[in-house]
């Protein structure tokens, strides 16, 4: 997730510290906030992200976990597992597992936002629109960030499936340690490194190019960067990267959720080990299990986090000019 937005000398917030849809967030040389504010900007944007689209995300994992030839839950469809789960569960069934996803979202995203302001702001020269160095700086944080949120996602995704045997997020971790040490909960880092790599890439892309088409589209705000812009490119950036990894995706969570309520066990945490049982048992459409709610997931959360995130940093823009005002 990247951005070339950056903040004007002047306030964008001259009357009233209140938000609105069209706060606008003017380019200049960098953003102007300390390091601990691109963290808490970053922390609240992630943790708004991942507990507003949860349900969906349980939706996905279920799809994803199970393949079709298992006798214990066969392959469904997206309506079949809300009606399953609602049905059995209730609608409690769809948060199951959100206090690790919340655990981790905040903490993860504070890393990705800050190494990214950091590294962008060393790499682009001063150069606002530089897409290499975005690229590049997206990267690193990625690869920074799934360090951290990986431990709980596997942990929610455990948690997420049908008939968990788990208690909470405690009893999790817990068994897991014991059971199967702490290497279980790394066993998917590389192919979550690996979906994330042309995730990143392909989302830079298409949120750089969708936000020049909006701004050329609207040419009246100008130089002008609108939330509105920022959640709409992040949607279309956000929902085009979730299909194209799809594959990587599946594997992921097929590694982090083996040997539970019925899922497959691998004999080693290779990508071509996963990918040979899935296309074996279920296709080469196995790979794309989940893709729709998976769509479903980013578009809308990666235009939650965007526009969060820049809601978050125009507040401290706002709170250091009243600073040096001041000082």
């Amino acid at each position: 997730m990247a951005t070339t937005t950056t903040t004007n000398t002047s306030s964008p917030f001259r009357q009233t510290p209140e938000f609105y849809p069209e706060i606008s967030v003017s380019p200049s040389s960098h953003d102007g906030l300390e390091f601990w504010q691109f963290m808490i900007a970053g922390s609240i944007a992630g943790s708004v992200e991942h507990m507003a689209m949860f349900p969906v995300d349980t939706l996905k994992t279920r799809m994803q976990a199970i393949s079709s030839s298992s006798c214990s839950s066969p392959a469904i469809n997206l309506r079949q597992s809300l009606g399953s789960i609602l049905k059995v569960e209730g609608p409690a069934g769809l948060y199951r597992g959100i206090a690790a996803m919340g655990l981790g979202a905040g903490p993860a995203h504070a890393l990705y936002f800050s190494v990214y302001e950091s590294l962008k702001k060393v790499l682009s020269a001063g150069n606002p629109n530089n897409s290499v160095a975005h690229a590049v700086s997206g990267m690193f944080a990625t690869i920074t960030s799934d360090a951290v949120i990986t431990p709980m996602d596997v942990v929610k995704q455990r948690l997420q499936l049908q008939n968990s045997p788990y208690k909470g997020v405690g009893d999790c971790v817990k068994r897991v340690l014991v059971e199967e040490g702490i290497g279980a909960f790394y066993v998917s880092y590389r192919t979550t490194v690996v979906m994330n790599a042309p995730f990143t890439a392909v989302h830079f892309a298409t949120y750089e190019a969708a936000k020049r088409a909006l701004m050329e589209f609207s040419p009246e705000t100008g130089d002008e960067e609108t939330l509105l812009v920022h959640a709409t490119a992040g949607a279309a950036a956000g929902g085009l990267a979730a299909a194209v990894t799809t594959p990587l995706d599946v594997v992921k969570t097929r590694l982090q959720c083996q040997g539970v309520c019925g899922c497959d066990r691998f004999s080693s945490g290779s990508m071509g080990d996963v990918i040979g049982t899935i296309v074996r048992k279920d296709g080469y459409r196995g790979l794309m299990r989940g893709w729709i709610p998976r769509m479903l997931f980013h578009a809308p959360a990666a235009a939650i986090c965007w526009s969060t995130y820049e809601a978050g940093k125009s507040f401290f823009q706002e709170l250091n000019g009243r600073r040096n005002q001041v000082g």
